[in-house]
């Protein structure tokens, strides 16, 4: 039987959570995990359901069923196959633990994604991705060339159908534009816990100030920079006997992390942006499990 995910997004009102239930049963559909969550802030209702089809339907036969009920109730939603593998663009520039991390993570299929391309504004991981055999396209970017490389960058997401692309520490600023159009489909990975010690070197302005947790944010990206909605956050303990360049190890840890966590929750559709914050539900039983080791 192949599983399906049902999202919805809809004002709060009585009777949603029995209405779609009573439709999934009448489609012939068996619900394996459920998360909702009503926030009486902005009064918008979310839901996440993984199900089966025991009566073999299809995602188009399943989305086609279930509109009298997103009708009703005035909703987003969306049916995902869960077989199917969300493709990514990953862009990096040349601090590469993240890119390792998730290259690790996708070949042993604890990310279960479908890496089209990997982008960089420099050579350095040029032979690590080409032996993935996945594709490398180098766009250098300057002042001068910045609309003609983000151009070319578009272009390389448009002939792959990217669904994500994932900023793996790359470290030029994308355009409003570019965050207008893919909006709610850019993840980056922050290097501090925002939003304390900003700009371009926190771990030596958490160093000087003796603080005692260092961490990381993976967060959307907005034309306002690294003020997007807030996936996945997380930290580690420090002492006063460390160093400024063991805070830099022990961040880029906590980076990779964090960025893989964040990545895991988009691609299981377990992401609902609300406002300016995001909702995150709980993993579905299995979906960490990984295809193979090493």
């Amino acid at each position: 039987m192949t599983s399906h995910v049902l999202t919805v997004t809809c004002p709060s009102k009585r009777g949603i959570v029995a209405a779609i239930s009573g439709k999934l049963a009448e489609l012939g559909c068996n619900i394996t995990d459920s998360a909702q969550f009503d926030d009486p802030g902005t009064d918008q209702f979310f839901m996440r359901v993984s199900f089966v089809s025991e009566t073999g339907l299809t995602q188009p036969e399943l989305a086609q069923g279930f509109v009298p009920v997103a009708e009703a109730f005035g909703m987003q939603w969306a049916v995902q196959d869960e077989a199917t593998k969300m493709k990514v663009v990953i862009m990096v520039s040349r601090f590469g633990h993240c890119l390792n991390d998730l290259l690790y993570r996708w070949r042993i299929g604890a990310l279960p994604i479908d890496i089209v391309a990997v982008v960089s504004n420099h050579m350095d991981y040029q032979k690590l991705v080409v032996n993935h055999d996945i594709p490398f396209h180098c766009i250098k970017v300057t002042k001068e060339n910045k609309p003609e490389a983000e151009a070319a960058i578009m272009q390389v997401i448009e002939d792959t159908g990217a669904e994500l692309i994932v900023l793996a520490r790359y470290m030029q600023i994308l355009s409003d534009m570019m965050c207008q159009h893919m909006s709610g489909r850019i993840i980056n990975i922050h290097h501090s816990f925002l939003p304390s010690f900003k700009g371009a070197n926190p771990y030596k302005q958490a160093f000087e100030r003796g603080v005692k947790l260092i961490g990381a944010t993976a967060h959307y990206v907005t034309a306002d920079l690294d003020e997007g909605p807030i996936i996945e956050q997380d930290t580690v303990r420090i002492t006063h006997a460390q160093s400024s360049e063991d805070y830099v190890s022990l961040g880029r840890d906590v980076e990779a992390q964090v960025l893989s966590r964040a990545i895991h929750a988009h691609i299981h559709h377990r992401v609902f942006i609300n406002g300016n914050k995001t909702v995150v539900f709980p993993a579905s039983p299995g979906s960490y499990a990984s295809e193979r080791m090493g």
